[in-house]
């Protein structure tokens, strides 16, 4: 069934679909899938940092769309919920809580443990959107949401900095 772990499917590494959903094979990582999902997330942030704002959330939301038929096919492909190696729904979630952070590795960064954070944690309402939402909606939409919260904070902290500096 797996080849580089076991909780890999083969099908990784021979469905396109399927290594989308895994997010480019990182979520086959050796333990925490998702934060190596995020990870891959981060350059693609810095490369769309510098897009217009409208532009960079109409490629996020692009992103979310592919996302629901990806994660949502490769969930029924593997006859699994929402196996913990699709991690596509953690590259838009992380990019949604980038969308108004300022520039800079500290900003790069806080959103990633901000994002997680979120994430693993699933705070009211997330953890209910989580178990309740079926298909490839269900696993996108509870990680956009954790990318919301970690948006908020993000730019809380951001605009409370701003006062002292």
């Amino acid at each position: 069934m797996a080849d580089r772990q076991s909780q890999c499917p083969r099908s990784v590494w021979r469905s396109p679909i399927h290594f989308l959903a895994f997010g480019f094979g990182s979520g086959c990582g050796p333990k925490a899938p998702g934060t190596w999902g995020t990870l891959v997330a981060m350059p693609l942030f810095m490369l769309m940092s510098s897009l217009p704002w409208p532009l960079y959330l109409g490629i996020t939301a692009g992103l979310f769309v592919v996302g629901v038929w990806l994660c949502g096919r490769t969930a029924r492909d593997l006859d699994v919920h929402d196996h913990p190696g699709i991690v596509w729904d953690e590259i838009v979630g992380y990019l949604v809580t980038m969308s108004f952070a300022p520039s800079g590795l500290v900003w790069l960064l806080a959103g990633f443990v901000l994002f997680r954070l979120f994430d693993i944690t699933k705070p009211w309402p997330i953890r209910r959107f989580d178990k309740d939402i079926p298909g490839g909606f269900g696993i996108m939409f509870d990680d956009v949401l954790a990318g919301i919260y970690g948006a908020v904070v993000l730019w809380g902290i951001a605009e409370g900095l701003s006062y002292f500096f």
